[in-house]
């Protein structure tokens, strides 16, 4: 498992982020076992209270849950999964837009763009 962090951001948030793109990239499955907090402290060379508060927002958020005396999961609720989802499709297309918009180009000759790139990422990935 590698990170690599910045030094502006909290480090929590660091590691929630981290796993998030897990989470929404797939590479993490809904029901899977969350690293223990201790396990992933030494794995990322920080501070255990840090890795317990990265969960413990993660679990607020309802993305994992714990049960007593179990190792963390990710949550199998549809409904959270989603938001993540749109959250980070969000967040996305903030960036995005922020950065064509010196180009001033119209949504029609945005879309043919986009869907090319699509198709040519879909192709990338077989």
């Amino acid at each position: 498992m590698t990170v690599s962090f910045n030094k502006r951001d909290p480090i929590y948030l660091q590691v929630m982020h981290y796993f998030k793109r897990l989470i929404v990239s797939g590479e993490l499955l809904p029901g899977e076992e969350m690293p223990s907090r201790r396990q992933l402290a030494n794995e990322l060379k920080i501070n255990p209270n840090t890795v317990q508060r990265a969960y413990s927002e993660m679990e607020e958020q309802r993305l994992i849950h714990t049960e007593p005396n179990r190792p963390s999961r990710i949550t199998e609720d549809p409904v959270v999964l989603e938001q993540l989802k749109n959250e980070w499709l969000k967040q996305a297309m903030t960036t995005f837009i922020s950065a064509i918009q010196p180009l001033d180009i119209s949504l029609n000759e945005l879309v043919p763009l986009l869907e090319e790139k699509m198709k040519t990422r879909k192709k990338d990935d077989k």
